[in-house]
């Protein structure tokens, strides 16, 4: 038995910013595409966009643009950090946004918010969950007792009956936190995204 090539970008995989010029336009358009089918609301202001290996090249890619990195140790540094967004078959990863914009919101909202990166689920077509797990890489930094990020990385580790599962029928995320609890059923054009995130 065979086992499946790692989705982890490399360094070869990271265009030079000439390179990447040329590229930029036709890869952002298909980028922006690919959001909008993997970007899912839950209640007034909490997004999640689930993350597959073209995201978040897009990711470094512009990170490596805005910030002028141009070595292979510079590039690699940006690899560490955002590789693990990256889900392997049976996992999805997203990257939640608390999309508040004005200080009043924030300030209000953020404190109560605390674990809220611990209080998503899939809610299956069988009726099983699926709960989140944050990013342990980014989790020490963006973690603290009374007040949480805007921003969180999470996980959702699919064994093979809830793989099949996903794969045959709806999907709820939900938000189950004490002060926030929303939750939607996922569009058909993000289920297919999603189910593509999930075989190998």
């Amino acid at each position: 038995m065979t086992t499946a090539p790692s989705r982890k970008l490399a360094l070869d995989d990271i265009a030079d910013l000439r390179a990447y010029e040329r590229e930029r336009v036709d890869f952002r358009a298909h980028i922006i595409g690919l959001k909008r089918r993997r970007r899912v609301a839950v209640g007034p202001f909490v997004t999640f966009v689930f993350e597959n290996r073209d995201t978040v090249r897009f990711q470094i890619q512009e990170m490596a643009r805005a910030e002028r990195i141009l070595t292979d140790a510079g590039i690699q540094a940006e690899l560490d950090v955002y590789n693990p967004l990256i889900p392997e078959p049976g996992s999805l990863s997203a990257t939640m946004f608390i999309e508040l914009t004005s200080e009043p919101e924030l300030r209000a909202w953020l404190p109560k918010l605390v674990g809220i990166e611990r209080s998503p689920r899939l809610v299956l077509a069988d009726g099983g969950e699926v709960p989140a797990a944050p990013d342990p890489a980014h989790e020490a930094q963006l973690t603290r007792e009374d007040l949480t990020a805007s921003v969180h990385y999470v996980h959702f580790d699919l064994g093979p009956a809830a793989v099949a599962a996903a794969s045959s029928g709806p999907i709820v995320l939900a938000v189950e936190h004490p002060a926030y609890r929303h939750r939607v059923t996922l569009a058909p054009d993000t289920l297919a995204e999603l189910r593509s995130d999930l075989t190998a």
